[in-house]
């Protein structure tokens, strides 16, 4: 199966709430992982709390991406009810 980001909800700072395909919600906190050109952009909280699901995982509009895996991976297990 291909790993999917089915849901994804902004929380505070670089935290985003995530849900995937596998059954798994996770948070996931990627105030270290915006490192190069292409995530520069995303350092500005603002900019960061602009992103939307495309394809299998999120994205900002000037194109930047995580792996729906790489995100999974970093996460740490949540409770989904703090979803709603």
């Amino acid at each position: 199966m291909v790993l999917k980001v089915i849901y994804a909800k902004y929380v505070k700072d670089f935290q985003l709430l995530i849900e995937f395909n596998n059954g798994k919600f996770m948070s996931v906190d990627l105030a270290e992982e915006l490192d190069g050109p292409i995530f520069e952009p995303l350092r500005d909280v603002h900019y960061f709390q602009n992103f939307c699901i495309v394809g299998n995982t999120v994205e900002w509009p000037n194109g930047a991406d995580f792996a729906p895996e790489f995100l999974q991976d970093i996460g740490r297990n949540a409770d989904k009810t703090v979803a709603a």
